[in-house]
């Protein structure tokens, strides 16, 4: 089960939205929110709870790609995120998620029995590839014990 299909199962929202996770890898998470009425704005475009959505799922996803080999010792869970549109998003909309550190370093702060932070930077595109929002979620690995 990759990653993407990992977090679809296992978040239920994520299903909600009907998120296709294109690409899941511990360097990059690709998801893409597909045009649906249902999840519309007063203009027509994507809701801006269902754009926070699908970028906080794109780092999800990265986060499960890169520390999946940890999670019998430490849950990850999101700390904190910051979002800003930048313009009027419509049609179907991609975020694409980059690890703000390096896995070693946060898997090395986790082997000295820290609590690690580490940012996950999203960018959110239209089909034309202009970035509609830019989001940066703040996520922890929390050991188990």
């Amino acid at each position: 089960m990759s990653a993407g299909e990992l977090l679809a199962a296992t978040v239920p929202m994520a299903r909600t939205l009907n998120l296709d996770f294109v690409e899941t890898t511990p360097e990059r998470a690709v998801v893409r929110l597909p045009d649906q009425a249902d999840f519309h704005n007063h203009v027509g475009g994507p809701h801006a709870g269902a754009m926070f959505t699908l970028a906080e799922s794109a780092s999800g996803a990265i986060v499960i790609a890169a520390f999946g080999d940890q999670m019998t010792r430490a849950v990850p869970l999101a700390v904190r995120a910051e979002i800003d549109y930048k313009k009027l998003a419509m049609g179907d909309v991609t975020a694409t998620a980059t690890l703000g550190r390096p896995v070693a370093h946060v898997v090395a702060e986790l082997d000295a029995g820290e609590r690690p932070e580490f940012p996950v930077h999203i960018a959110i595109r239209r089909a034309d590839e202009a970035v509609t929002g830019e989001m940066t979620v703040v996520w922890t690995l929390r050991p188990n014990s």
